[in-house]
Parts: structure tokens; sequence; C-alpha cells
């Protein structure tokens, strides 16, 4: 069984091997962080950001929480995307759903887990808002359908967001894309929703959902 020093050891060996490796490397990893990417996922401990995508630390700027949700309420992932899109320049937001997914599936069954309900609600009404859709599904794709469809609706989120309106509207380039994760065999799925403008939104959008259809009909 790891333990909390268990951690502290591998976090020491993990230092040292990266500094005799490259010499230098934490030197120059304090002086800016500069990253081209942000990512927007699960707080789900199977989907490590960096290790999915080969990046290494400094190159990718993450905000998890469950079910990769983007609400406008909720200031702690808009204050992440507008320090990411105004501070740090990213050039590319990764919203990225998973596969198997926990708050997804409590979603789907309307399981009660306690005060994450709330939470949970904002995928309920995805879920809600496609009935017919995922209704004409055998149950068993369903979850996989949900998972694609609550991305591609917090691409929308991300996409009329204050931030992304008023950096699209200066011309900034940025790009919204929409992903998700496979637990079972370890692959990104781009799910067709990568927004670069206001405008983009309606024509990509209704293409998106056809296409998460598709993949589980």
């Amino acid at each position: 069984m790891t333990t909390i020093r268990d951690l502290f050891d591998h976090n020491r060996a993990w230092a040292a091997e990266m500094e005799r490796t490259r010499p230098g490397f934490f030197t120059g990893l304090v002086k800016q962080q500069r990253p081209k990417f942000m990512w927007i996922g699960c707080s789900d401990s199977r989907v490590p950001a960096n290790q999915i995508t080969g990046l290494e630390p400094g190159e990718v700027f993450v905000h998890r929480n469950v079910a990769n949700v983007v609400v406008h309420s909720d200031l702690n992932a808009l204050s992440a995307i507008q320090f990411a899109v105004e501070m740090l320049k990213v050039e590319h937001i990764m919203v990225v759903g998973h596969y198997g997914c926990g708050g997804v599936m409590a979603a789907l069954h309307g399981s009660r887990i306690g005060l994450a309900d709330n939470w949970i609600r904002h995928i309920q009404d995805v879920r809600d808002r496609h009935k017919a859709l995922l209704e004409s599904l055998a149950p068993e794709r369903r979850a996989d359908a949900l998972v694609d469809l609550n991305v591609i609706e917090q691409v929308v989120n991300v996409g009329v967001s204050t931030v992304m309106v008023d950096a699209w509207a200066k011309g900034q380039k940025v790009t919204v894309h929409g992903w998700a994760f496979g637990v079972h065999d370890g692959l990104l799925q781009d799910l067709g929703m990568s927004v670069s403008s206001t405008e983009s939104l309606e024509s990509l959008y209704p293409a998106a959902v056809a296409r998460a259809a598709a993949r589980a009909g």
C-alpha cells in the first residue's frame, strides 16, 4: 500500500532523475510558464493531462472538476479560462471528457450522490436536452454518447463565455476543442467540435451532435 511518505520519496527520486538527465530543467521552469494549451478535464484520477498528451510541466495549464463541466456561475472555471487566455495567451483550450465517467453515469441514471447532485444537475440538463437522441440508442451505448454530448455542450459554454467572446472580438487566435479520452485504451478522440470564432459555434454544433449519435448508434 502506497503511503504519504512514499509520495515524498517518489517526488525526490523523480526530481533527482530530472536533474540528472536534464540539468537546469527546474531552473528554466521557475522562470516563466508559457503554455500553448489549456486542458479542462474531469478530476478522475485515471485522466492525467500531461501523461495523456505527452506534455511536460509548464506546457499545459489545467483546470479539472467533476465531469469537466463549465457553467457561467462557476467563477473558478471562468477565472482559470480568463487567466489562460488573457495572461498566458494559450492558443488551444481542450475540453476533455472520458468514457466511464462516474459523474456522467450518475446523471444518466439519476443516481443520488449527495452534495455533488447539485453539480451533476448540469449534466442532467445535457441529458434532458438530448433525451430523444439518447433514448434512440441501445442502453449500453447511452453513457458514452452522453460523455460526448456533455463535452460538446461544455465547448459551447466556453465559447459563449465573455472571456472567449471578447478574445475573439479582438482577433486573438485561440481555438476551443472537444475531445474524449478512452480509459479502456488510452486514446483521445476528436469529437469534431473545434471552435475558433463565435460564428463557428452555430455551424459546428449540429454536425458534432450528429457525429456523437452516429458513433453510438
